[in-house]
């Protein structure tokens, strides 16, 4: 019953900045990673950023020094800078998620997806 709730994107010029976000609501226990992941189009989709519940944090080498990724327990912001053309595509907010009652285990849920256009 996990939502995943995505916001932030938008038209921007090479060399802006976008902001993402990430907030997951409905029922569940707790969330371990919070990932975004972005797929555009002639292109396979890749792991964008990730951090688990500890705070490790993991970057494409593509975005490594430009993105910064953050999280306030279950809202997960990604801090876009420097963007190029190459970072066009819809970006996905990706959980691990802990369900709620007995039973229930860990699962894997995915946000819609908001686009991030970046034009020259």
């Amino acid at each position: 019953q996990v939502q995943l709730a995505e916001s932030g994107g938008g038209l921007v010029q090479i060399g802006g900045s976008l902001t993402l976000s990430c907030e997951a609501s409905g029922s569940f226990l707790k969330i371990n990673d919070m990932n975004w992941y972005r797929q555009a189009p002639g292109k396979q989709r890749e792991l964008v950023a990730a951090m688990d519940m500890y705070g490790k944090v993991k970057y494409a080498d593509s975005v490594n020094g430009r993105f910064t990724i953050s999280r306030d327990n279950i809202k997960n912001i990604l801090q876009m800078n420097s963007l190029n053309t190459d970072d066009t595509g819809v970006y996905v907010c990706y959980a691990k998620v802990l369900g709620p009652g007995p039973g229930r285990g860990w699962y894997d849920k995915w946000g819609q997806g908001t686009q991030v256009t970046v034009s020259s």
